[in-house]
């Protein structure tokens, strides 16, 4: 059996931080992990960023309700649930994530969970450390073949942990440093790949 593993923002939906940032004008919140790896570093900016600007959770939730798919994606879900297990794997939230499901026909989701309180977001609560490659590790242990792609930084311990990784849409200064994987830059080159590396099922 074989898993397909995907991140979530730049692969699938646009990158919601952005769309945050440019309903806020505060432009940290624009701020991604192709520009900051360190995962926790990037979520400390936009914390203060957003107590700075006091910018609200509902505030956020309204931005939510406006970003759609990006052009393809519910296509290339339909086609990969055809042939894999499809699985998405992202350093989003829940609350962000799940309406984003709906629209992407409900796939599964691990992510990490907000803390919010007076209606403003004071935290969050990471699933585990690693977590991309720790679900992967998961998923190879239940027996699964891991293929798997994903745009930045934070997806490279997935994309080595998993039996085959490819970039999608990755920046040039990302995926020059990581050549070792191969680079896709739309949907159907995604599929051809999935197909060359022998993981579509027949």
């Amino acid at each position: 059996m074989r898993i397909l593993c995907l991140d979530l923002e730049g692969v699938l939906i646009p990158e919601i931080w952005q769309a945050v940032a440019a309903r806020t004008g505060v432009a940290d919140l624009g701020k991604t992990t192709r520009d900051i790896p360190v995962y926790d570093d990037l979520m400390q900016l936009r914390l203060r960023a957003l107590e700075a600007a006091g910018v609200t959770y509902e505030t956020i939730t309204d931005v939510l309700a406006e970003v759609e798919p990006l052009p393809g994606a519910v296509e290339f879900l339909e086609w990969a649930r055809a042939h894999f297990q499809v699985a998405i794997i992202s350093d989003t939230f829940y609350e962000f994530g799940q309406p984003m499901m709906a629209k992407l026909g409900h796939p599964l989701l691990l992510c990490h969970k907000l803390d919010v309180q007076d209606g403003f977001i004071r935290g969050y609560k990471i699933r585990q450390d690693d977590p991309k490659r720790h679900s992967v590790k998961a998923f190879q242990s239940l027996g699964y073949e891991v293929c798997a792609a994903g745009d930045s930084f934070n997806d490279v311990s997935m994309l080595d942990q998993a039996d085959y990784g490819a970039f999608f849409c990755a920046p040039d200064k990302i995926a020059a440093q990581f050549p070792q994987y191969e680079r896709t830059e739309t949907y159907g080159q995604l599929q051809d790949w999935l197909g060359e590396q022998g993981c579509v099922r027949p």
